[in-house]
């Protein structure tokens, strides 16, 4: 599902996937899931009710990229809010060039990782 306006920090236009969905990509259980959410290692916004992932969390293979839940921890820990941390990961930065959500998925991961860190201090 595509996003029509700005939700929880998310910008519009962003591919969102369903729990379950997710569930099914990852080839685990959908309270597997729903322990990584309540346990802040990924994040959701809320679509008339219902909870829906950032397809980007995922990699190609539909795992979960290992750099989501670091980046998410280090800005929690630096009291950023969920829709903070989306809204950092979402917007453009023309330093790293993309937007680090992208850059999680490629040689600028470590980058992201340390800014993130430098960002919650």
């Amino acid at each position: 599902m595509i996003l029509e306006k700005d939700t929880g920090g998310l910008p519009a236009g962003q591919e969102v996937i369903s729990i379950p969905d997710a569930a099914e990509r990852m080839g685990v259980v959908v309270t597997k899931v729903m322990d990584l959410l309540n346990k802040g290692q990924i994040l959701s916004v809320r679509v008339k009710g219902v909870r829906y992932i950032p397809e980007r969390f995922f990699n190609d293979d539909g795992e979960l990229n290992k750099f989501v839940p670091g980046v998410i921890a280090l800005l929690a820990d630096g009291g950023y809010t969920s829709e903070e941390i989306l809204g950092y990961l979402y917007e453009s930065d023309d330093s790293l060039p993309g937007r680090p959500v992208d850059a999680l998925h490629g040689h600028l991961a470590r980058e992201v990782m340390r800014r993130a860190q430098a960002m919650a201090i």
